[in-house]
């Protein structure tokens, strides 16, 4: 299966200072983004190359690590979380694989590398990218000893910021099939620790990205928030989920429009309003409000149900443009002002009464 690459790091046995100096003398810039742990930032053509160093820890205390360089690339590799993260390719194509990172990868399985308490504990953070990384390329069940790890180990996430761990369930969220994932962990109790509830149940998560697969296909991290707060044992506010894990504003809005939308929603929702919200927000955002409704509200995917034509329609639906400006309301004598802005969202609503079909020509004759 082929996959946009759009995060590509570099590692290297130079220092940082002499990765510094090379690529300052190749006319690269080059920002020292985390140079006490070896890594610098190479900017070609507007995309950022992370550069690093090859290293060993020194101490870990579960969220931060001292480092000391080396030229050694297996030691370089056992520091790392999971074999199928300890892989290197030459830039002849040679791959070095110390710890069975490829067989892992082609099978689907997340293998921690080496004991996996003391991988954890050298950065809390590892259970969730464990269950991350799981929803991006597991194919059969996790590796149980490392559920029951990370499981015991769960409450250990509150020592990590927010922000960290807002990040990494956003990037587990823009996995396809997230739902194995965040069922194991609510199974395991992580979950709880993650988002301070538990859920009520998990078949929307798994419905809403079933009906995407067969509907609209990419689906918003967003949406996957909306399904789990109406997922919850409790009633949660997006503001709530916010706070807790750093998320964005814009996150945050997307998130409270979604619920919104989908609690106005049921079968005899109109077409005429659908239209108004299309308008209104846009086609995604529509789209993913009948998906989570109909997630949670139905058991089944079934192209009877009147909210598969709400999909069809708003998939289909040509925008149309609003034919008349404040210009042409100048042209007919009006000034600027409060009374013109009145008499142009009047006649808009004509025009979105006549189901957009008026012209131009025909609403100016309501002035």
């Amino acid at each position: 299966i082929e996959k946009q690459v759009t995060d590509v790091d570099a590692a290297t046995p130079f220092l940082p200072e002499q990765v510094i100096s090379l690529l300052e003398a190749a006319n690269i810039r080059v920002i020292p983004t985390g140079i006490m742990h070896g890594t610098v930032t190479a900017i070609i053509e507007k995309r950022a190359f992370e550069i690093t160093t090859l290293r060993k820890d020194t101490a870990c205390d579960g969220r931060h690590a001292e480092v000391a360089f080396t030229d050694d690339w297996q030691v370089d590799a056992a520091r790392r979380d999971f074999t199928i993260n300890a892989l290197y390719l030459s830039p002849s194509g040679e791959l070095f694989d110390y710890f069975g990172g490829e067989i892992d990868l082609k099978a689907g399985r997340v293998k921690f590398i080496g004991d996996i308490k003391t991988r954890i504990e050298e950065d809390y953070l590892r259970i969730l990218r464990f269950f991350r990384f799981y929803a991006h390329y597991g194919k059969t069940a996790p590796d149980g000893r490392a559920m029951i790890a990370c499981a015991a180990q769960a409450e250990k996430l509150s020592t990590i910021s927010p922000e960290r761990i807002g990040q990494e369930i956003q990037k587990l969220f823009t996995a396809p099939k997230s739902y194995h994932a965040i069922s194991f962990m609510d199974e395991q109790r992580v979950l709880l620790h993650v988002l301070g509830f538990i859920l009520k149940t998990r078949a929307p998560l798994r419905r809403v990205e079933e009906m995407a697969g067969a509907f609209s296909g990419e689906i918003s991290v967003a949406l996957k928030f909306a399904t789990i707060i109406l997922s919850a044992d409790e009633v949660i506010p997006p503001e709530s989920l916010q706070e807790r894990l750093k998320l964005s504003n814009v996150m945050t809005d997307d998130i409270r429009a979604l619920l919104t939308l989908a609690s106005s929603l049921n079968a005899n929702t109109s077409f005429a309003t659908l239209k108004q919200w299309i308008r209104r927000f846009d086609k995604k955002l529509t789209s993913e409000a009948i998906l989570l409704s109909w997630s949670v509200g139905n058991d089944i995917i079934d192209t009877r149900h009147p909210y598969h034509a709400m999909l069809t329609l708003v998939q289909e639906w040509q925008v149309p443009v609003f034919p008349v400006t404040g210009a042409d309301l100048i042209g007919h004598g009006m000034s600027e002002g409060k009374t013109l802005g009145d008499a142009l969202r009047a006649l808009e609503d004509t025009w979105e009464a006549s189901d957009y079909k008026m012209s131009k020509e025909e609403l100016l004759t309501r002035l």
